[in-house]
């Protein structure tokens, strides 16, 4: 590429998530520069509040993370991916919602999605998201959902191999389906944990798959 760097915005509501999306930039988009925003207490205030409650506090986020002539913004919270992609479309800022692109590849995996999950606030929007892609395509699904809170409090307490070892071991109790859906980006860590699973059905996650919609968005 030639002239100015391509620099895309990330708004996360944990700072855990930046080195994540660095490391997978640096493997997989190295010419894409990242300007990271955290708002570490949107996603508790979603969870107690709903996320139509955090509506003003999203906007704001994508002004900031657009800041410095971002090409686009990658929201990286499943539980207000969807407030950020209305809201993104208001303002004029392009806008990906980081589990867009593994609920279409879900889809496309087939009828029988389970969705894992550690927050029940994520349930919701993620469940609609499989259902709204799979409509896109014209395809039927039947999506099952499991909430794994307990395994929560090790993400806070930053046990994030404790964390991802549990999201392991359900994932590993999952049977009859053609596809398994980490709800949140916090949960990837457990695809490395699971390759007899993922040998049979896709195991999917969002950062990789997430990021490189977005670079493609902004032209990368």
């Amino acid at each position: 590429m030639t002239g100015r760097p391509v620099t895309l915005g990330l708004l996360h509501t944990s700072s855990v998530h930046v080195p994540v999306f660095e490391e997978l930039r640096d493997a997989e988009h190295p010419e894409l520069g990242l300007r990271h925003h955290v708002v570490a207490d949107l996603l508790a205030r979603a969870r107690e509040e709903g996320p139509e409650a955090v509506v003003a506090d999203v906007r704001a986020g994508l002004v900031r993370a657009a800041e410095g002539g971002a090409a686009a913004v990658l929201c990286t919270c499943s539980t207000i991916g969807g407030i950020a992609e209305t809201v993104g479309a208001d303002l004029g800022i392009p806008v990906v919602r980081v589990d867009r692109p593994m609920a279409a590849a879900a889809v496309a995996a087939g009828p029988r999605v389970v969705v894992l999950a550690t927050v029940a606030s994520t349930v919701g929007p993620t469940s609609a998201l499989v259902e709204e892609e799979a409509r896109r395509a014209g395809r039927d699904v039947s999506v099952r959902v499991e909430v794994i809170d307990e395994v929560w409090a090790r993400f806070e307490a930053g046990d994030s191999e404790g964390y991802a070892e549990g999201v392991a071991r359900a994932v590993r109790g999952v049977r009859d389906a053609d596809a398994i859906v980490l709800a949140q980006a916090s949960m990837a860590g457990a695809e490395r944990l699971v390759p007899d699973v993922r040998a049979r059905v896709p195991v999917l996650s969002s950062p990789r798959l997430g990021l490189a919609e977005a670079a493609a968005l902004a032209g990368v």
